[in-house]
């Protein structure tokens, strides 16, 4: 049990931070969640969406976290956010919209 030899030197590890990203396009309408996980999965979490300049409407995203997550991107432009505690991401468009997105996520995970 880590600390119980607390003379001998031996102790636990510190824990590791892993990086993930996802990236993915989005054409039209979209009826599923992009990404989502099971609660206390990732401590932390930036998510991006790019609506491209051809689309004819904004694009909004939202999501499960601290705080909430929610973005808004006109045709040509890009909105990001950088949240806590992420469980889930879904993305808004229209027939017609298209862009891509963007999940970078971290975990904390104990050796």
């Amino acid at each position: 049990m880590c600390g119980s030899n607390v003379g001998s030197g031996a102790c636990c590890p510190p824990a590791q931070i892993l990086k993930e990203e996802i990236c993915g396009n989005f054409n039209g309408a979209l009826t599923e969640p992009v990404w989502s996980a099971p609660a206390g999965s990732y401590i932390a979490g930036t998510f991006q969406v790019f609506n491209s300049a051809s689309s004819p409407a904004t694009v909004t995203a939202t999501g499960t976290a601290t705080p909430a997550i929610a973005l808004s991107a006109a045709p040509g432009n890009t909105d990001s956010q950088s949240v806590n505690n992420p469980t889930n991401f879904s993305i808004t468009a229209a027939d017609g919209d298209n862009g891509t997105y963007c999940i970078t996520l971290y975990k904390r995970v104990l050796a």
